[in-house]
């Protein structure tokens, strides 16, 4: 995937750090498979099945990241086009703010 973006010459970070905070306290720090154009979340799979621990995982990151759009793509499948699942992060009520601004400022 990395050589793909490197190829068509599309900005992206592997490995990207992300900080992980509960309760407004850094308490570690995870790493991203790729951030792509600092907007885009992938996450990338070998697995038989994907659990629903792979949605949190990418929905976790995307709230981390403060992106929209993620995708969660899992290789073991016969037919790559059925194995990519794209997740938008959609504001809950009360989020929007003052200005109605998304992601929160």
């Amino acid at each position: 995937m990395s050589v793909e973006l490197q190829l068509r010459n599309i900005p992206f970070q592997a490995q990207a750090p992300v900080a992980v905070y509960y309760k407004g306290s850094c308490v570690g720090e995870g790493k991203l498979d790729l951030l792509v154009r600092d907007r885009l979340v992938v996450e990338l799979k070998a697995v038989e099945a994907l659990a629903p621990v792979h949605w949190v995982q990418v929905r976790s990151y995307l709230k981390a990241t403060r992106c929209i759009l993620g995708l969660l793509i899992n290789f073991n499948v016969p037919l790559l086009r059925d194995a990519i699942k794209r997740i938008i992060l959609t504001p809950s009520p009360g989020a929007l703010g003052v200005l109605g601004a998304w992601p929160p400022q």
